[in-house]
């Protein structure tokens, strides 16, 4: 392949200090039309500002500047016209990392790049990818997690491919759920050399039609790049581990051995965690994750919210973080700072954007509000496409955005980052910061903290969020709900054999016997030996989703227009669309009257409500089965890993006060009984701890309640998840044990790897709890302590003393 240095492919020469930008479809000049106000200037500048506002008084907790740094770059040997092609947008020379990853993809090896937002990581699989195909024809496979994305891709490396001229054999498409027929058809008839695609259309579209429609793609596929790898955790990756099987599967068919390129955030197990999703082993999958790429400094600010005014110091409560965000979402805008708030819900994106819109209006600044906007996955794809380019362009100069905008969609680059609550985990904080920073200009990313146990842990312990690595990735193929939908759909794309329990591990068998015996699998003797087909005409692909385990959808209707508003899964339903709940959409507020279970129907009416509300419900735990049991320092308390399920039955809600939080009003509800099968952890608390603190004043009830509050609040400090990805339970006596007992487990069917997470990690989040729960000023119990905003008994009963009393009793010394 002819080619040389970039440095010396035909082009000027450039030193190290030469400007090198990530591969986007348009130039670095394009980027810097945005800013008409003035510079960011330094941190005290900007901070000084905030502090001289009289309603941000003594909220700034901690400030932190992390230094920027000079790029380092690295030559690679690069094809003439790919070189001239990547110049032109301003990549001269890539960095090292970039380099080194390329390199390492020339030389056979699975990738993994793990590097943070903006540092260029997809360089390092457009180059082997373009390579490939001028070379000899060969094809890449791309997917990423969101439609979004694959769209910014798309015109990236379309607008690449172009201007390699005629000839190149460079051609790339996308395939999503947005094309229609006629256009998906198309697709497979230009038959690109990279295609582009969603983990859905994967499983749906591709695998199950391998033979008939995508023979040119497999047999010739040397390429799969998983981008944004670290998404694919909990239910979603475990969907997406089992696909990763299945496409082995018909690889092999066609003689194919692709190589992975795998594009992650920085977490801490980049390598366990792209093995566990695309099956391939440990040691094929080299790792990259030195990040030399140049940025200037950014300062981080943690933004505390002030105690209610009309109550004593110490009672936990305090004013919205939603508000404090809005507010200085509108301040920097007005100072002429175009800034992102990142929040985590679609419904918090929409009111606080329509909110800030008019809290510059107020202000007199009708000309700003208008170039304020929300910005989340449910959006229209030319609503979104228009949001992005506004970004880009600098005419949008203010968004509140769910994590839509974390992921590598290019929008250019910004001043500021607001950070509308703790995002749940270190990794997510520091991507959406990755978004603010523009050449090597300072930025500002202020993470405004929410009342509740994490968010004040991390204000009390800021060196937690800067100092600790990042959290570990979680993902379970071997989850025992998903794995026969999965084997089924394998046999539907191709027959099974006894050796396909490579790809699905040690279950496999006994998965196939039981699949058979229920008349879906057939059992056939061939030449080669046993064999199974599927057993009907039918489609598994399509009985089951990626994004979810429970297939039931409750939808969600304007009563009054006859409009469809959304959809919620079944559990969903059962906690955010009961008769009387209060429910946000697209910057209304809604009530719901009426729930139709039989006909999955949830009818609403336009409401003015001051008040959330919020469910109540009893809960049990069976044992169904010990997996693994150790002791905890106090040897006579002993933990264990189990199966477990989890028995609920929603009976009633609260009316609570938006503003003070303060219940209004209570009332019941009949609704059906939910069962839960997943896995769990849980401890026992010895007789005569029990004993000891019974003797204390206080509820021992509370404090073991208060104790499983603690724990679950801080999981996502070592696991990626969310705190409402994992459950509790805490009872005085357990049938199993015969003691006073705490349960933690997987809030998803047959577990996602995070109780097990916890179960080796158990002794650090009781000393980090019990720290949490101690050094609470709160004179009773508080949300920022051990208060849950999921409590399905109202926080009653909780006793913070006595459960620093269980943790200090059970676990480690601190």
């Amino acid at each position: 392949m002819a080619g040389g240095r970039l440095a010396r492919a035909g082009l000027p020469a450039y030193g190290d200090d030469s400007p090198v930008f990530e591969l986007s479809s348009s130039r670095q000049s394009d980027r810097n039309r945005k800013a008409d106000g003035p510079p960011m200037g330094t941190v005290d500048d900007v901070v000084e500002w905030l502090r001289s506002r009289p309603y941000y008084e003594g909220q700034i907790e901690t400030t932190r500047t992390e230094p920027g740094r000079d790029p380092t770059y690295a030559d690679l040997d690069v094809e003439s016209r790919l070189a001239s092609a990547l110049a032109d947008r301003g990549i001269e020379r890539p960095y090292r990392h970039q380099t080194a990853a390329v390199e390492a993809v020339r030389e056979g090896d699975d990738v993994v790049l793990a590097t943070p937002t903006a540092s260029g990581k997809s360089l390092a699989y457009t180059v082997p990818a373009f390579e490939r195909a001028m070379d000899h024809g060969g094809r890449t496979l791309y997917f990423a997690p969101t439609n979004a994305l694959i769209n910014d891709q798309a015109e990236t490396l379309s607008g690449l491919a172009t201007d390699l001229g005629f000839g190149s054999r460079v051609s790339v498409e996308r395939y999503t759920g947005q094309l229609d027929d006629g256009e998906r058809r198309g697709v497979r008839d230009r038959r690109p050399t990279v295609l582009l695609t969603t983990p859905d259309m994967l499983h749906y579209a591709l695998l199950p039609h391998a033979h008939r429609l995508w023979d040119w793609l497999f047999s010739g596929l040397e390429t799969v790049v998983v981008d944004e790898v670290h998404e694919y955790r909990g239910v979603f990756g475990s969907h997406v581990a089992l696909v990763m099987r299945r496409l082995a599967r018909i690889c092999e068919r066609f003689d194919a051995d692709p190589q992975f390129v795998c594009c992650s955030a920085t977490i801490r197990n980049p390598v366990e965690h792209a093995a566990a999703v695309t099956g391939r082993p440990d040691e094929s999958l080299t790792l990259v994750d030195d990040d030399d790429s140049g940025t200037g400094p950014t300062h981080w600010v943690l933004w505390n919210p002030p105690e209610y005014a009309d109550g004593q110091r110490g009672t936990g409560r305090r004013r919205s973080h939603h508000v404090e965000t809005m507010r200085l979402l509108a301040d920097l805008v007005t100072r002429g700072h175009q800034t992102v708030a990142f929040t985590r819900a679609r419904q918090t994106a929409e009111r606080y954007a329509n909110e800030t819109a008019d809290l510059l209006r107020e202000r007199g600044r009708s000309d700003l509000a208008d170039s304020v906007a929300a910005y989340q996955a449910a959006l229209q794809d030319g609503r979104r496409r228009n949001l992005e380019t506004g970004l880009h362009d600098g005419d949008l100069r203010g968004v509140w955005s769910t994590n839509a905008l974390e992921l590598g969609v290019d929008v250019g680059e910004l001043d500021a980052v607001l950070l509308d609550g703790y995002p749940g985990t270190r990794m997510a904080a520091r991507q959406q910061a990755g978004r603010a920073g523009r050449g090597d200009d300072p930025s500002l990313v202020a993470m405004v903290a929410g009342e509740d146990q994490l968010d004040q842990y991390l204000m009390a312990n800021p060196g937690d969020f800067f100092d600790e690595p990042p959290e570990r990735a979680t993902v379970d193929p071997a989850n025992e709900q998903l794995l026969p939908d999965h084997v089924l759909s394998a046999a539907r794309e191709n027959w099974l054999s006894p050796d396909d329990d490579r790809h699905f591990g040690e279950a496999f068998p006994g998965v196939v016997s039981d699949l058979t015996e229920q008349g879906e699998l057939e059992r056939r003797e061939t030449g080669d030996g046993v064999r199974w087909t599927y057993a009907s005409d039918g489609s598994p692909q399509h009985e089951m989703g990626l994004r979810s385990i429970s297939d039931r959808e409750v939808q969600l209707f304007d009563r009054r227009r006859d409009e469809r508003l959304g959809s919620l899964h079944l559990a969903d339903a059962l906690r955010d669309a009961h008769p009387g709940a209060v429910y946000h959409h697209q910057g209304r507020t809604y009530e719901v009257v009426d729930l139709d279970l039989a006909r999955e129907r949830a009818e609403l009416e336009p409401v003015y409500a001051d008040y959330y509300t919020r469910v109540l419900h009893e809960k049990s735990i069976t044992v169904e089965e010990d997996l693994a049991e150790r002791s905890l320092p106090n040897d006579d308390a002993v933990l264990r890993f189990a199966e477990v399920t989890m028995r609920k039955r929603i009976t009633g809600y609260e009316r609570r006060d938006a503003s003070s939080g303060e219940r209004l009003a209570k009332e019941s509800l009949i609704l059906p009984e939910t069962t839960l099968e997943t896995k769990g952890l849980y401890f026992t608390v010895p007789g005569p701890v029990e004993t000891e603190l019974r003797a204390r004043e206080g509820s021992f009830e509370g404090g073991i309640h208060a104790a499983e509050h603690g724990l679950i609040s801080l999981f996502p400090l070592e696991l990626l998840c969310d705190r409402r990805d994992v459950g509790g339970l805490s009872t005085p006596l357990h049938p199993r044990t015969n003691r006073s007992t705490i349960f933690i487990y997987d809030g998803h069917p047959g577990g996602v790897g995070l109780s097990r997470g916890g179960y080796d990690r158990l002794e650090s989040l009781m000393t980090r709890a019990a720290e949490l729960i101690e050094d609470c000023e709160c004179e009773d119990e508080c949300p920022a302590c051990v208060q849950s905003p999921h409590c399905g008994n109202a926080n009653d009963p909780l006793d913070k003393d006595l459960a620093v009393g269980v943790l200090d009793a059970v676990g480690p010394e601190r």
